[in-house]
């Protein structure tokens, strides 16, 4: 079953690359009273991905912020080594979380998989985003194809704050 707004996110634990390697943060850690923007992509370094949405979301960071937004987060089904490169590579390190869901756990509890093996990729994250406050959904929005990432894009999320 899919999460849907008003649900309370699962318990789910990420990597994240720190200076010091990779360190565990939880759902709790990540969303208990506070406000946060989450959105999701299939792959780090995919093109959609890369070029179209986490760049809208590192440059709108501060103004997604100025709307009462505590953090920013992205996660995906990938490694946090894959993660933590890709972090550094787009300019977002230290600007927004990025999370790895390195074997689909969290992504699988939101019933927000999706399989990519046709085009190479095995099971994945479908795109999306949400609004998280203090671990409650309060908007979500679910691309139709993988390929896009307009209703889940950054400035999508900005009209909705």
């Amino acid at each position: 079953m899919t999460i849907t707004i008003g649900d309370k996110l699962p318990e789910a634990a990420f990597k994240e690359k720190t200076a010091d390697g990779a360190v565990e943060i939880t759902t709790e850690q990540l969303f208990k009273g506070k406000k946060v923007v989450l959105f999701a992509v299939p792959g780090a370094f995919t093109p959609t991905c890369s070029l179209n949405h986490l760049p809208g979301y590192i440059e709108n960071r501060d103004a997604i912020l100025s709307k009462g937004v505590d953090d920013i987060a992205v996660v995906a089904v990938n490694d946090w080594h894959v993660m933590g490169a890709w972090a550094q590579q787009s300019g977002g390190m230290g600007k927004i979380h990025f999370l790895a869901d390195w074997n689909g756990a969290f992504t699988k509890s939101l019933g927000l998989e999706a399989d990519l093996s046709a085009g190479g990729l095995g099971v994945r994250s479908k795109r999306y985003s949400m609004l998280v406050d203090d671990g409650v959904v309060k908007s979500l929005n679910v691309e139709e194809t993988p390929g896009q990432a307009t209703v889940s894009g950054a400035a999508a999320m900005l009209e909705q704050l």
